[in-house]
């Protein structure tokens, strides 16, 4: 798969979600197959890196449209314009880009000042997903970074899936699935589906895909705009 076919798989997998959480609640088939889009996003965040040639346009645009992506996220999850207790998926992205600069800067820079300056800047990104209320919280900027550090590490794929199982089945909270095999059961956590994500992602093929500032753009927008659009049709239906 190219890296414009798993961007609009994970858009697919997002709007699946945002239409269970808004107009279409009950079907919960559609948020077990939304778990898959952040794992994607966060993968696409890692492999930008390593392939824009200029990384500060890179973060700006992911800032902008946090930016514009706030009222409607707020619209949609609290019916107000206003709501700070919990902060677009696009600051988490964000968030975890700055993370990987900072560990990437150390890398290629190996001294115990630049690997201190790292971890600070890791930690205060962390810290600041917590306290600002970014969606899927310091989860989400790991997630981030674990797909940069893993990315020519030595049996990558085995250790990404330990990595994900350890973040969205055994660390995450949220909602369950109640699992009963005779006298064993076990409350299995929705989140889990995201380590589904892993097999799209296996598939990338290293390229991009076909090329234009419209399509670029048109991802970007995609997250804005849909949201957007399920946020007026709630309030007005």
């Amino acid at each position: 798969m190219t890296s414009n076919m798993l961007r609009a798989l994970a858009c697919f997998f997002m709007l699946l979600d945002h239409l269970w959480a808004s107009l279409i609640p009950g079907n919960n088939w559609m948020t077990y197959l939304g778990r898959l889009a952040f794992p994607i996003f966060a993968f696409q965040i890692s492999e930008g890196y390593f392939h824009t040639s200029d990384f500060r346009k890179y973060a700006l645009r992911l800032f902008i449209f946090g930016l514009l992506s706030e009222i409607p996220f707020n619209l949609l999850y609290s019916s107000g314009m206003i709501y700070p207790f919990h902060q677009n998926v696009m600051f988490t992205l964000l968030l975890g880009l700055l993370s990987i600069r900072a560990l990437d800067t150390a890398r290629q820079n190996l001294c115990p000042k630049s690997i201190l300056k790292a971890l600070f800047i890791v930690a205060g990104c962390l810290l600041l997903s917590v306290v600002g209320f970014v969606d899927y919280s310091a989860m989400g900027v790991l997630t981030v970074i674990l797909f940069y550090l893993l990315r020519e590490f030595p049996f990558a794929r085995l250790a990404q899936f330990a990595a994900m199982v350890l973040l969205n089945i055994i660390v995450f909270d949220g909602m369950t699935i109640p699992v009963s095999l005779g006298s064993f059961s076990y409350d299995f956590p929705t989140q889990g589906f995201a380590v589904l994500a892993l097999i799209p992602i296996w598939l990338y093929n290293g390229k991009k895909g076909r090329s234009s500032k419209a399509l670029q753009y048109g991802f970007y927008a995609f997250y804005p705009v849909h949201l957007l659009i399920l946020a007026l049709i709630m309030i007005y239906r």
